[in-house]
């Protein structure tokens, strides 16, 4: 059960990272202002996506915390690497960001750190 608490926290977070990207991009620049920024941070705070984003930021937490009260850190938290290679590859499909080779490289590695650095 552990690590499906693991694998529930980092889609959560991937979910979160993923729907402030797609309010914030539609919520235009960001002002010059300090008026101008608060109002713009505030109107964003406000925003029910923004919310489900922060709540799902929340409950990933608390899972990460169940998940270690079965697993050593070191061993759960190269698991977490996985939500840069999840961001990144929803990040292309959805926003259309390109996925170069050199990211693909990146995201080989970081699968290969997660393999390696979760023995034991």
């Amino acid at each position: 059960m552990s690590y499906a608490y693991l694998a529930s926290s980092i889609l959560l977070m991937v979910y979160c990272q993923l729907a402030i990207k797609w309010q914030v991009t539609g919520a235009g620049a960001f002002p010059d202002g300090a008026a101008g920024k608060l109002g713009f941070l505030l109107g964003l705070l406000l925003n029910p996506w923004i919310v489900s984003a922060l709540a799902a930021a929340l409950v990933a937490a608390l899972l990460w915390m169940a998940a270690l009260t079965k697993l050593d850190l070191s061993h759960a938290y190269p698991f977490v690497s996985l939500s840069f290679v999840l961001v990144a590859l929803a990040s292309a499909w959805a926003f259309h960001e390109p996925l170069t080779g050199l990211k693909l490289a990146g995201i080989a590695l970081i699968c290969l750190g997660v393999v390696i650095g979760s023995q034991g």
